[in-house]
């Protein structure tokens, strides 16, 4: 019979995936300030999950800095791919609009400054992937929304959902026909906050 590590939360922490001085930056700005950040776990998470998706159009509800941006930004699969990112806080969006300068990326990600639920009705699809990381109250409101935006086979991924706030979408998106969700309560290093829900869930009907 095999045996759990005796303390596989350390254990776990010695396998974070490397970052570069950028995403180190945004980390250590984001500890000093309180800015809520996915981490390089849910980073390297949100990476593969684009780039096995072969995503080239995404959209993310809730830039912040931009730490998550950047890495599915990096992820696209084609030159032409596009990230589109929401914000409503001003000064997150400027510092954002540079971060994503620094990276290389600004033709790739356009930014808006808006209210998410505001700002869903006019957007068009289809969507490879949506990113959702907004006010978790607010997610349950942008369901019907990411239900039109994302296509048949995309991907639906939600940060936090361990939150008080985020537990009748929780419920709604599992009971709710055209949807194949999996919520994981996980272990998260240097995620906000490090024991955390996150959800995915395919998109399989129109």
């Amino acid at each position: 019979m095999s045996h759990m590590i005796p303390n596989p939360e350390e254990t776990f922490r010695h396998l974070v995936p490397a970052r570069d001085a950028l995403l180190r930056e945004l980390e250590k700005e984001a500890a000093v300030e309180g800015i809520p950040i996915v981490g390089p776990v849910v980073g390297e998470l949100l990476y593969l999950l684009a780039r096995i998706s072969k995503a080239t159009r995404i959209l993310e509800l809730g830039c912040a800095t931009g730490y998550s941006a950047i890495h599915m930004a990096r992820a696209l699969d084609a030159p032409e791919g596009r990230l589109i990112t929401l914000e409503n806080n001003q000064d997150m969006a400027a510092r954002s609009r540079a971060n994503f300068r620094r990276a290389g990326l600004e033709d790739r990600i356009e930014i808006k400054m808006a209210d998410a639920i505001e700002t869903l009705p006019a957007l068009s699809g289809p969507f490879d992937l949506v990113f959702l990381d907004i006010e978790k109250k607010d997610y349950i409101r942008s369901l019907p929304h990411c239900e039109k935006l994302l296509r048949e086979g995309g991907l639906l991924v939600a940060d936090n959902v361990a939150f008080r706030d985020a537990d009748i979408f929780n419920r709604a998106l599992y009971d709710r026909p055209g949807w194949r969700p999996v919520h994981l309560l996980s272990f998260l290093p240097l995620h906000s906050p490090e024991r955390d829900g996150i959800c995915l869930a395919l998109r399989t009907r129109s």
